[in-house]
């Protein structure tokens, strides 16, 4: 059954339950609400002052079930180049948090946090609308109050921010249509599930489409964060943050996003590393050549050919390596039977996933976990 707690269909009474169970919570995610001291006062006034001079303004809306990681990751960047010093006023970059209602949200960690306000009347105060989303990505419910302030925003040419599954929450309102949005690889299938009509990628950090953005999520926000400040407040902006956060530099957009199971990142060949993602995505449910080679919009040989020259093995070859390279992970990393990982790889039974694996590595499944338990 959808949830509308997500956006904030709420009754009187879970309007106060919400408020009592914010106003309990953990007090470092909980703005104070008691009389502010001097120096929180002068950063209000400041960033009161400079609201309408900054550089760049982004209206922050949060999902029920937010992610944590990409929500800060984000505002973090913000912050950090809007002042000097980490001193946190709004002077070259402004943002606002906010819900539907103006309600706290609960994040996918379990934590409550309290927002600024409710949607404004009027989008325009904001260059970019940011949904940020999280674990409720299957709840389907949008609320026409917030379809149609989303559909506002857009037509009065305020630019959309999809990060984490906030892409969701924009494609069902209208915003996204035929274009190609980033979504988190753990969440490819679903969205394609939904939004057919949609190419959806995850071999970038994030998609610029003009008026639409949409990153990943998790780290990727912050990668987004540093391309916006880049763009309306300079690179020497940018590389500010980067020295505060003590990042290793930008990542670009069209990097690979990180998987936990394959190092895709040597494979050049833009047709090769499309096919490897959409392997990765199907591993327990492993597609045929015909499937990876109309994927990618080739026929077969030249698919079959691009492999061999980019990685020296068949596509097939390729997809059962990457099969039993997981099975080893899992075989690490998880205590469920040798039998349950067999099926998560795409094999029959637990017998095939043996002898495989053997083959490849020189050892039966669970002498390779015995192995791997004595290791410290």
């Amino acid at each position: 059954m959808p949830n509308p707690h997500q956006y904030g269909k709420t009754t009187g009474q879970e309007t106060r339950k919400k408020m009592e169970t914010a106003s309990t919570g953990p007090s470092w995610l909980v703005p104070d609400v008691s009389p502010a001291g001097d120096d929180v006062s002068d950063v209000a006034r400041v960033n009161e002052t400079h609201r309408t001079k900054a550089k760049l303004s982004i209206g922050l809306v949060l999902l029920h079930q937010f992610t944590l990681a990409a929500f800060a990751g984000l505002v973090d960047v913000l912050r950090l180049a809007a002042d000097h010093g980490g001193r946190s006023r709004q002077i070259d970059v402004h943002w606002r948090v906010m819900s539907m209602d103006g309600l706290p949200r609960q994040s996918s960690a379990g934590m409550t946090l309290n927002v600024d306000s409710a949607l404004p009347a009027d989008p325009s105060c904001f260059d970019y609308i940011a949904m940020c989303g999280g674990n409720d990505y299957p709840n389907t419910y949008l609320p026409p109050p917030l379809r149609d302030w989303l559909q506002l925003a857009s037509a009065k040419r305020v630019r959309m921010l999809g990060i984490c599954t906030g892409t969701f929450t924009l494609a069902q309102a209208g915003l996204v249509g035929s274009r190609t949005v980033c979504v988190h690889w753990n969440v490819l299938d679903a969205f394609r599930t939904r939004f057919s009509q949609t190419k959806a990628v995850v071999d970038h950090l994030f998609v610029d489409e003009g008026d639409l953005i949409t990153c990943a999520g998790s780290t990727a926000a912050i990668d987004l964060g540093l391309y916006l400040v880049t763009r309306h407040c300079g690179q020497a902006k940018a590389q500010q943050v980067v020295r505060h956060m003590m990042l290793q530099g930008i990542r670009p957009a069209k990097l690979p996003q990180a998987h936990f199971y394959a190092d895709l990142s040597h494979i050049t060949d833009v047709r090769v590393r499309q096919a490897a993602h959409f392997i990765e995505q199907r591993i327990d449910n492993p597609p045929t050549l015909d499937a990876i080679a109309r994927y990618v919009n080739v026929g077969r040989r030249q698919l079959e050919r691009a492999f061999h020259d980019a990685l020296g093995v068949s596509p097939m070859s390729f997809l059962r390596s990457m099969r039993l390279d997981y099975g080893r992970w899992q075989l690490r990393h998880d205590t469920r039977s040798i039998t349950d990982i067999a099926l998560e790889c795409g094999f029959s039974d637990g017998a095939h996933f043996s002898r495989d694996f053997r083959a490849r590595y020189g050892v039966s499944p669970r002498e390779f976990r015995q192995r791997s338990a004595k290791k410290p």
